[in-house]
């Protein structure tokens, strides 16, 4: 059993990312009078130096937010858009039967440059400058490689070889795979950043900001862009196909607001989140399906077998009508998916054995489509993958996933409060663009090429991202930011700390400390998109007593050790004057600080 961890506790602003440079970055922004959407913008910018595996400047970073002047959480979507070539005909006719996992084929529009500006400049208060200059030293000094980096890099090196010559030349110094701890400069990114501030010239704070996103969506980044995805490049098929995007297809994209999906998470609790265009209502259905059962935790907040069983079937449940109606293709009914009546029936689905199934519903009437590789289990896998493989982001030549995505939270005195999941554009993606230092990310692979589906390839539309920020509400009051990486499992790891926080009464702390679970009996979201029906992967702290009861209710349990799953970050105010922190100890990466 690890040590017992503690909440950090502060007057002035709490931080919690998956990286501790990230964390120092926005500690510090905090410290010298930003606010936490300024520290927010400085610390998601050194994750893309400090962990290049699990996100990139050519990715993407959703966030859920509330400011002092308004507690109604908003959304903010820096989920690119297919672009406007990427047609099922046009992706079948490159002999695909699924959007390739890696390569050009599978860019959209890199959103979080666009993402990042538009929070600093209608919500933070500093320069861009500022905010960039922790990640700009990292990128012209040089940052340590935490040891995950250097195994992701090993994996894939040979790819980079014989394909990718230009990622080889980023990240295997005199051809070599770098020893963890070992310093890597980024010189290219650093130019790159060096170009767009050097563009950010106007009258005012927002002009300066408005001119820097010109001149990667209008400017020299789009150009460049367009230039290198003309060239065919190696994906996980085997072959090469060149990219898409085109930089019309950024001029005419920029980052939105809307409203956060509030529902309701019992005994006064709320959970704001992103709309059906990601998986983030799935949090929201299985609170709702678990509401009114008997839940049962322990002192420690470890959950008993009923406990565990009924959140694995609710997230069965919430996953399928995920796989059924989720997307940006097609109206989403999220209502009817949200009502007493539909939550009702299909709790009464949840039964006392492990069901193997895919079960999605029929919310007011209408007849759910599943697509064909979703809709059977397998049916996804033995696609003939080769290179650095696929996922999220996956570095496995099976389709293994071996990490993720990063994420932030921060919280400051006056009330400012967002949770941010940036993610894509990882080394492994796809080849690294030389005259700019970043690849792009492949969040296309999570479209079907079959017309009609809610998530269907469209041109223009997003992909149903797995990235998924959150915020919980106390009786309507903003109290935790919080999220995990994870893919799929980001809403089933996140499930595990809430009903630990609200129903077991534990600190934010001791709630992540918590053992966790997730299952696997739902179609991935990422290339090959195989599924386990009765899987379920938990921690051994749980108990051997109840690993063997869930067994015996059917499900194919995977004990994946005793401190394994999740990432978990968490910031909180409330219940006194005093700003939370915590930040999950399973990675070892991570760090919370409050001040």
């Amino acid at each position: 059993m690890a040590p017992r961890g503690y909440e950090r506790l502060g007057p002035s602003g709490a931080v919690s990312s998956t990286h501790h440079l990230g964390t120092a970055a926005a500690a510090a922004v905090l410290a010298r009078g930003g606010n936490a959407f300024d520290a927010a913008v400085a610390c998601g910018f050194v994750l893309q130096v400090a962990e290049p595996h699990l996100c990139g400047p050519g990715g993407d970073m959703p966030a859920v937010f509330v400011t002092a002047a308004d507690p109604t959480p908003r959304v903010l979507c820096a989920q690119g858009g297919a672009p406007a070539a990427a047609t099922i005909e046009a992706v079948r006719g490159e002999g695909c039967e699924i959007v390739p996992g890696t390569g050009l084929l599978a860019a959209t529009v890199p959103g979080a440059w666009d993402g990042w500006l538009t929070l600093l400049r209608d919500h933070g208060t500093w320069e861009l400058a500022d905010v960039l200059e922790p990640a700009l030293g990292y990128a012209t000094s040089g940052i340590p490689l935490v040891p995950r980096i250097p195994a992701t890099i090993a994996t894939v090196a040979e790819h980079f070889r014989k394909h990718w010559p230009s990622s080889a030349e980023q990240w295997l110094p005199g051809g070599r795979v770098p020893e963890p701890g070992e310093t890597i400069r980024l010189p290219a990114l650093a130019a790159t950043w060096r170009r767009l501030l050097d563009a950010a010239a106007g009258p005012s704070r927002e002009a300066r900001i408005d001119a820097a996103r010109d001149a990667w969506y209008r400017g020299f980044v789009a150009e460049a862009i367009e230039r290198f995805s003309r060239v065919p490049a190696r994906d996980e098929t085997g072959r090469d196909h060149a990219g898409l995007l085109v930089a019309d297809d950024l001029a005419g994209w920029s980052a939105t607001y809307e409203d956060a999906l509030v529902a309701p998470a019992g005994g006064g609790w709320s959970v704001a989140k992103c709309g059906p265009w990601s998986q983030g209502p799935v949090l929201a259905q299985q609170l709702r399906l678990l509401d009114g059962l008997d839940l049962r935790f322990d002192a420690a907040g470890v959950a008993d077998a009923d406990t565990v069983h009924a959140a694995a079937e609710a997230a069965k449940l919430a996953f399928a009508d995920r796989e059924a109606w989720y997307g940006d293709s097609a109206p989403v009914p999220m209502d009817d998916l949200l009502s007493d009546a539909y939550t009702d029936a299909r709790r009464a689905l949840i039964g006392e054995t492990s069901d193997g199934t895919l079960r999605p519903g029929a919310p007011g009437g209408r007849e759910p489509r599943i697509g064909y590789y979703a809709s059977t289990p397998g049916a996804g896998r033995g696609t003939g993958t080769e290179g650095p493989g696929s996922g999220e982001p996956t570095v496995s030549r099976h389709g293994v996933a071996r990490g993720d995505t990063v994420h932030i939270d921060v919280v400051d005195a006056a009330g400012n409060m967002i949770s941010v999941t940036p993610s894509g554009g990882w080394l492994q993606s796809s080849p690294t663009i030389p005259e700019l230092g970043f690849c792009l990310g492949t969040r296309a692979q999570m479209f079907w090429l079959e017309e009609g589906l809610s998530s269907s390839l469209v041109p223009g539309r997003r992909p149903r991202t797995t990235l998924s920020p959150s915020l919980a509400l106390l009786d309507g009051e903003p109290r935790v930011a919080f999220g995990t990486p994870g893919g799929d499992q980001q809403d089933q790891w996140q499930l595990c700390f809430l009903l630990a926080h609200t129903r077991a009464g534990l600190d934010l702390q001791a709630a992540i400390d918590a053992p966790t679970w997730h299952s696997t009996a739902f179609p991935a979201s990422f290339a090959p998109r195989g599924w386990e029906p009765h899987g379920l992967v938990v921690e051994s702290r749980l108990g051997e007593a109840t690993l063997a009861e869930l067994r015996r209710r059917g499900h194919v349990v995977d004990d994946a050790g005793p401190w394994s799953l999740g990432r978990l970050c968490a910031v909180g105010r409330g219940g006194g004057p005093a700003l939370r922190a915590a930040v999950d100890p399973r990675s070892g990466v991570g760090a919370a600080i409050a001040l």
